[in-house]
């Protein structure tokens, strides 16, 4: 405003100042970033698609059993109304208000009543028919929502669990309808087994809860599939050991699991308990053996605990040669050279054949030793060469007999590398024949 009023002499005079001050460095203004102008005490508006949902599941519940009790006890349309919905409301928002409503017939309070307060539908698992078709056409729906809507899988197994926590809540016939649909959709893979953990709570065993459900359970397992299948399921999730501790811990015994579940009509179970236990106390025994060697205990002391586990968890001398053997042959570091890996093995024999020959007084037991070690020898690659040296090893250490390795020769072998073994064992089975031989001979003269 100044510059533009100024006489044209002084307005040059103007214009030069400002010209030389800038190039100074005094005018830097215009050399800086011009900083942008903010704006305060102004509230913004949110975007409605920002805006975080609350989470009320009431409506959604309303609607839902309002659904539920259009379609009434007609299992397919109730599957259809499910699948429809699906698109129009939040299912994975709310998957657990969804599977409470459709087990049980409302939203339920920890513990596992029902709450008060909300609208409920009468058209539910709980109040159903309790037989085993019933729960199965109840499986299917919830097999078709999940499939429809994979991300439910989860929130259902999540649910499933949490139900098991509150069954004793429930009426018994609430827990047998829950008990028969469990056991039908661990059969058909809809939920993993390591659900069952749940059963596991201190307070249902306690009370005998876990057991009764249990029984449902696997009834209805076995009855879908077989017992194989409820193994492989429990094996899968580290549970196949774990079943006695559906019992307190006073009745956590083989012989009460047998009796409780064998009188309930489930006696492949309770076989398959016991087979575990065994497994389990061979795995022990197996590892206390090779704890011992290691230590390098006397051998009747081996010998002495060894015969005391066997007495008492039932073991026959059959098993436990098998488990002596395994120890024997673990706990080494072999030689990966097959040319050193004989020599090794001799000397490590012969050191502990005493042991060996201590499980051997029945001809069944040196029989199985036999067909351990064919068995050994052709997993472990480098002891291919090696089994004809071992049979001699332990045939002049009085383990093995001339009957057993003559049976096992002809009839007794297995079919791992057995053309291999037989053919080294050929001249040493000749030579056995005709020492039998001489020696019936001899005898025969004697006679005479």
């Amino acid at each position: 405003h100044c510059y533009s009023k100024m006489a044209p002499v002084a307005s040059a005079t103007y214009y030069n100042i400002i010209f030389s001050l800038s190039h100074s460095g005094c005018l830097f203004m215009s050399n800086q970033k011009i900083q942008k102008p903010t704006l305060t005490g102004q509230r913004f508006k949110t975007r409605k698609r920002d805006e975080k949902k609350v989470f009320d599941p009431t409506q959604f519940q309303e609607t839902i059993v309002q659904g539920l009790n259009q379609t009434g006890s007609d299992l397919d349309a109730v599957a259809k109304f499910l699948d429809a919905s699906g698109a129009k409301l939040d299912y994975r928002r709310y998957a657990e208000t969804l599977f409470d409503i459709l087990v049980a017939g409302g939203m339920l309070a920890p513990g596992g009543t029902l709450s008060d307060d909300l609208t409920r539908t009468e058209f539910c698992l709980f109040t159903a028919q309790e037989d085993l078709e019933t729960m199965q056409a109840y499986a299917q729906v919830f097999n078709k929502l999940i499939r429809r809507y994979k991300y439910l899988e989860k929130g259902f197994e999540e649910e499933i669990k949490k139900l098991l926590l509150f069954l004793k809540g429930f009426t018994e016939s609430e827990r047998n309808k829950l008990a028969m649909l469990t056991g039908i959709l661990l059969a058909n893979g809809n939920i993993s087994a390591s659900i069952l953990n749940s059963l596991y709570n201190e307070n249902l065993v306690k009370e005998g809860v876990s057991a009764a459900f249990a029984v449902k359970l696997f009834k209805s397992w076995i009855h879908e599939k077989d017992i194989n299948s409820v193994a492989g399921s429990l094996r899968k999730v580290g549970m196949d050991n774990r079943l006695l501790e559906l019992f307190p811990a006073n009745k956590r015994s083989c012989e009460h699991f047998s009796k409780y579940f064998t009188d309930a009509g489930l006696k492949e179970l309770s076989d398959f308990a016991r087979n575990q236990q065994a497994i389990g106390s061979r795995k022990e025994l197996q590892k206390d053996l090779q704890e011992q060697m290691e230590r390098g205990d006397a051998f009747k002391d081996i010998i002495a605990s060894a015969r005391e586990e066997m007495k008492k968890n039932n073991i026959s001398e059959q098993t436990m040669i098998g488990i002596v053997w395994t120890s024997v042959m673990s706990y080494v570091e072999w030689n990966k050279k097959e040319e050193l890996v004989t020599e090794q093995a001799i000397k490590h024999l012969k050191q502990y054949s005493p042991l060996l020959k201590a499980f051997t007084s029945q001809g069944a037991s040196e029989i199985l030793l036999l067909v351990k070690m064919q068995e050994y020898c052709y997993d472990n690659i480098h002891f291919m060469n090696s089994f004809q040296k071992i049979v001699v090893l332990l045939y002049k250490a009085d383990v093995l007999s001339e009957e057993a390795i003559l049976k096992w020769y002809t009839e007794a072998h297995v079919a791992k590398g057995r053309s291999v073994f037989l053919e080294q064992m050929k001249k040493f089975v000749e030579w056995l024949k005709n020492a039998e031989e001489e020696s019936e001979s001899e005898e025969d003269e004697a006679a005479d």
